[in-house]
């Protein structure tokens, strides 16, 4: 028989509320959580444009960039929502114990973020339109991800909004998110993506 340590259900959100790192607890569908579980998603899907893309690494270099590469570049970016993630739903009273890099965001992954997206549109030039997502199944799910980051966003202004105390580096950390899946979406894709219009 095993015991109740090793189930993976808990029973204490039961009461609609989760825990927060470093004790205390909040409403499930609080703001907060509803941010959370948006970078819970991004991460998933970004799980996705990564498996898609080592399926496709085959050496061959795409405008610059492997696949290979590039999925290295997708597991970063999943590890660092991680820390957005913390960041958020930690005790307020208990900052004091957050780590950079593992459960605090500081300006460090902000500029490591907006370094990615130098380097991928150094090497990527975006074109100017707009692009229909889907000529790939990883920039497809890159494009996913980058909407659900988008929403990760707005719900995590809500929380601020609503009293929370959300850190800088964390919004400007989504924000510039975003933007990195968007030039990841389009080098993954190449050539290969059609414009809004003809």
């Amino acid at each position: 028989m095993s015991s109740n340590a090793s189930r993976i259900y808990t029973k204490t959100g039961d009461d609609g509320t989760t825990g927060r790192l470093f004790g205390g607890r909040v409403g499930k569908d609080d703001a907060l959580v509803e941010a959370c579980g948006d970078i819970d998603e991004a991460v998933a899907a970004l799980g996705l444009a990564r498996a898609e893309l080592a399926a496709d690494s085959g050496g061959d270099p795409r405008d610059g960039a492997g696949a290979s590469e590039l999925a290295g570049l997708v597991l970063t970016t999943q590890r660092q929502l991680f820390v957005l993630a913390a960041d958020l739903m930690a005790n307020p009273h208990s900052r004091d114990r957050l780590e950079p890099g593992i459960s605090l965001a500081d300006a460090d992954l902000v500029t490591e973020i907006e370094r990615a997206i130098d380097r991928l549109v150094a090497d990527h030039p975006l074109r100017p339109v707009f692009i229909v997502p889907g000529a790939t199944r990883a920039s497809a799910a890159l494009d996913i991800a980058r909407g659900v980051v988008r929403r990760a966003e707005r719900h995590t202004v809500a929380a601020a909004r609503a009293g929370h105390p959300v850190s800088d580096p964390v919004l400007l950390a989504l924000n510039r998110m975003s933007d990195l899946l968007f030039v990841l979406a389009r080098a993954s894709a190449g050539d290969a993506e059609a414009p809004s219009h003809d």
